[in-house]
């Protein structure tokens, strides 16, 4: 199969029976045409990847000799709302008293149901993300485990109770050990949730999450690199190789290679496999 178009961040499903998680790759043949490169289907083949040269925008679609904030063009990463800073930050975020860069946007997104989880990648760490985003976010990240702890009805409530359980947990992944699959074994989240529960002010901890269901995803990896060589389309403008895997949004392919293909939201590419 192949394939040219501007990529985005790999779609991803999971699986009944406990089977590994299913991947596929949204190529923009035309800015209104979608289609999918079937990523997950090559694991254990030979693959090639080339960048045409061309970057365009993922909001307005210009395009751009550099990509600001995982795919858009300096403007857009200024004036967007999904550059917002509240993106990184939640606690920063002011859509729940009438101010945003788009209010119509933040409606959809600042102002629903949040999520405050628990996930086990590199380390334990704490994380946010919209309801309607469980359990794509973990995926994303590479989680093998997660547990929600809080439910929130925005988004600065969510990085309020973020903020305070930082003093005990991680909030980002080593995502390095998080490719070589590097954790800690024996990680009982239940307890830990309690515990963090227990620390969060008697306003936050009234968000939390009665249930304690725990959410197991299991990844596509035939084997994972003994040691992480990340590769990108910047200075190879064609990597190929076997594809030994798929974790969170980067591909494994052989000699230890690892291509953060999120990184390249935007990108023109040939997919070829």
């Amino acid at each position: 199969m192949k394939l040219t178009g501007n990529i985005r961040k790999m779609e991803s499903e999971t699986q009944k029976g406990g089977a590994p998680i299913q991947y596929r790759l949204p190529v923009y043949v035309q800015a209104d045409q979608k289609k999918f490169f079937p990523v997950g289907d090559k694991i254990g083949k030979k693959i090639k990847l080339t960048h045409t040269g061309k970057i365009n925008c993922i909001k307005c679609g210009r395009l751009t000799k550099k990509s600001f904030g995982q795919g858009f063009c300096f403007p857009c990463f200024q004036n967007a709302p999904e550059a917002s800073e509240c993106v990184l930050r939640p606690e920063l975020c002011r859509a729940h008293e009438g101010e945003s860069r788009d209010m119509e946007w933040s409606k959809g997104h600042c102002l629903k149901d949040h999520i405050v989880y628990l996930a086990v990648s590199s380390d334990v760490k704490v994380g946010i993300t919209r309801k309607t985003q469980v359990p794509t976010r973990w995926i994303d990240q590479g989680a093998h485990q997660a547990i929600q702890l809080a439910k929130t009805p925005n988004r600065y409530t969510a990085g309020l109770i973020e903020v305070a359980l930082k003093k005990y947990l991680k909030d980002r992944t080593d995502w390095r050990k998080m490719l070589k699959n590097e954790f800690p074994e024996g990680i009982d989240l239940k307890a830990i949730k309690k515990e963090m529960i227990a620390k969060l002010p008697e306003e936050l901890a009234a968000y939390a999450v009665k249930s304690d269901a725990k959410t197991n995803l299991k990844f596509p990896v035939l084997e994972y690199p003994e040691k992480v060589k990340s590769v990108g389309f910047d200075k190879e403008p064609e990597i190929s190789g076997k594809l030994m895997g798929i974790k969170g949004q980067y591909l494994l392919l052989d000699e230890n290679r690892v291509l953060n293909l999120r990184k390249h939201n935007g990108y023109e590419v040939t997919l070829e496999g």
